[in-house]
């Protein structure tokens, strides 16, 4: 029996040990407002005491799985420093929610993976990609840093000389070469791919859950144990960018369509 739950911004629905959580903002391309980051943690962390799902597919609506954090702006105002920062986290909320899942993750890769959403597509276990699929991270080119944790996942799976290529370099890399560099797992017809994306996921709801959910949280473990310590700091690091001339700058040449002109102020 198929039972779906809606969000504001999710479509979310449950048919025996699998799930399918639709990212549903098609319109903006998926992009990542502060109410669709709020319903993706509260859709990971409603899995939390559910034993009978043991896969969990993520794809998105229309065109793309997500253009990333939406520039359009949105959500809470907040009132001072202390009130930006705590409503900064949200993406990273999102985001450690998902990766702390115990439930198999499959990332049912469509079209974009940008920013904030190719942080979400790296949080998860397995990454299916379609051959419209592609991936960028263009806070670069707006002057700030890459938060919501996304850099170590990144580097933890395609290495940090292509972690560099990427995140420094803002590189748009599409679906071939993310199936060469190890980002995706497998890459398939566009038409093909939610086709696909259940077939892996039958394929680990017959493994042992127990065992297979304390093999995924040992792996997290021994390939994050250091990442806190590390990205602690990265909502600080991006309000401090944002406070710069280089970011009114980069986010007025983006608005107008031009090459932002950074001068390191």
């Amino acid at each position: 029996m198929i039972a779906a739950i809606q969000y504001d911004n999710l479509k979310v629905t449950k048919d025996g040990h699998v799930a399918v959580v639709t990212f549903n903002r098609p319109h903006k391309a998926n992009a990542l407002d502060h109410a669709h980051l709020v319903d993706i943690e509260a859709a990971a962390l409603s899995f939390r005491d559910d034993a009978v799902t043991r896969v969990v597919i993520f794809t998105g609506e229309g065109k793309h799985f997500s253009s990333g954090a939406d520039l359009d702006g949105g959500g809470p105002v907040a009132d001072g420093l202390l009130e930006r920062r705590r409503l900064a986290r949200i993406g990273e909320r999102a985001t450690l929610a998902v990766y702390d899942m115990d439930q198999i993750t499959i990332a049912a890769w469509n079209g974009a993976a940008m920013g904030g959403g190719a942080v979400l597509a790296t949080a998860m276990d397995l990454r299916i990609g379609a051959d419209d699929c592609f991936m960028q991270y263009p806070e670069i080119d707006i002057g700030v840093n890459l938060m919501w944790k996304g850099l170590p996942l990144i580097t933890h799976i395609a290495g940090p000389s292509r972690a560099k290529r990427l995140v420094i370099g803002g590189e748009r890399i599409h679906a071939q070469e993310l199936l060469d560099w190890g980002v995706l797992d497998t890459l398939v017809a566009r038409a093909d791919l939610m086709v696909t994306a259940r077939e892996w996921a039958s394929r680990y709801v017959g493994k042992s859950p127990i065992a297979a959910q304390m093999i995924k949280r040992s792996v997290n473990a021994l390939v994050s144990a250091l990442d806190v310590a590390v990205m602690h700091m990265d909502v600080d690091q991006n309000l401090l960018s944002a406070l710069t001339d280089d970011r009114r700058a980069a986010i007025e040449a983006y608005r107008a369509g031009k090459e932002p002109e950074f001068k390191g102020d």
